[in-house]
This record gives C-alpha cells, sequence and structure tokens, in this order.
C-alpha cells in the first residue's frame, strides 16, 4: 500500500504504528487526538503549515523500509 495525503492519519497510524515519529518530526503532533480518525493527512498538513508532500514522502520511506527489513 502505498501512503497518498488523500489517506486518514488514523488509517496509517493504525496500520503502520512505525509512522508516528514521521508525523511527529514534521510537526503533526496530533496522530492519537479524536480529529485524526476523519483528517486526511492534507488536511491535517494544512491545519499545521506541514508541507504535506515532504510528509507523504518521508511516511513511504519508512513504511517501505520497514518492508524490505
Amino acid at each position: 500500500m502505498t501512503i497518498t495525503k488523500d489517506n486518514s492519519i488514523e488509517e496509517i497510524v493504525t496500520k503502520h504504528p512505525e509512522t508516528m515519529i514521521v508525523f511527529m518530526k514534521h510537526g503533526l503532533h496530533c496522530v492519537g487526538c479524536h480529529v485524526a480518525a476523519f483528517e486526511s493527512i492534507e488536511q491535517g498538513a494544512e491545519a499545521h503549515g506541514i508541507d504535506v508532500d515532504a510528509l507523504v514522502a518521508d511516511l513511504n520511506k519508512v513504511v517501505s523500509s520497514k518492508k524490505s527489513s
């Protein structure tokens, strides 16, 4: 599965807990809040002034590196 900006934050954190650190490093600290269940990665990034493309790229790097391990 490739992560896109349209995925919900909760969906990604639930399927790939290792991504929590990536969200945190990018300044998206609401990964555990109730809004994360309904908010897409893009919506969360925009609300916090985060570069969504860089965030999604880093999320995919973490997920793909775990698969190859």
